[in-house]
């Protein structure tokens, strides 16, 4: 899955030098209206790099991993580093968007056999609470929603790295200061929100558990 929101781990550590208040990018696909029909918040100088943003997801197929991305998303991020339950983030996930690299197999799943796409276009997540754990991940809880099915998960989020850039880079990096980069990944059983739970696809042909992951890099000029 690519660009979007895999699902998997994104907030920062406490360590953190400066705090993200808000962060957001919507892709082509999905509308001009982010996240929740609300107007988009200033990032206060930070910016979501969408070439290097991406959604991905892992599943078996029989006993291989097969990956693929989703194209269309939108994500908010809010962090407040010095207070992380006033921390949010939220995503929104344009289902016929998934790409595995193999058309008729995106065809398939796009169907009601699987996400039924048509009916139910988006994968949603919204955090309604972050708290921060002992070594400094946090973990945004809130409704996850997949083909009109919504279950509370859990999403850990864990800042991977803050890089001010030197002065002689900055024009190639478009102006860039600074880049700081996070993951967000977390594991789901798709029979659970009733995704191919037809007699075939409940089969050891397709694993059950699905692996979300969620790599977002942004950049202060």
């Amino acid at each position: 899955m690519k660009k979007l929101l895999a699902l998997a781990s994104l907030l920062l550590v406490g360590a953190l030098p400066v705090a993200f208040p808000v962060a957001s990018y919507g892709f082509t696909g999905i509308g001009a209206e982010p996240v929740g029909g609300a107007p988009i918040a200033p990032m206060d100088g930070w910016v979501v790099d969408a070439p290097h943003t991406e959604i991905n997801f892992s599943v078996k197929h029989f006993f291989t991993p097969v990956t693929g991305t989703f194209d269309d998303f939108e994500l908010t991020l809010e962090y407040d580093a010095e207070n992380p339950e006033n921390s949010y983030v939220e995503v929104r996930i344009a289902v016929a968007s998934v790409n595995s690299g193999n058309e008729r197999r995106d065809n398939h799943l796009r169907t009601a056999d699987f996400f039924a796409a048509d009916e139910h276009p988006y994968i949603t997540f919204h955090s309604t609470s972050v708290s921060k754990k002992s070594d400094g991940t946090l973990v945004a809880r809130g409704p996850l929603s997949i083909r009109g099915v919504t279950k509370e998960v859990a999403l850990p989020i864990k800042l991977l790295g803050v890089q001010s850039i030197p002065e002689e880079m900055r024009e190639m990096l478009g102006g860039a200061r600074e880049i700081a980069s996070f993951q967000m990944s977390t594991t789901i059983d798709r029979g659970d929100f009733g995704v191919g739970t037809g007699s075939w696809a409940a089969t050891l042909v397709v694993g059950g558990e699905v692996t979300i992951d969620i790599l977002v890099e942004a950049h202060r000029k």
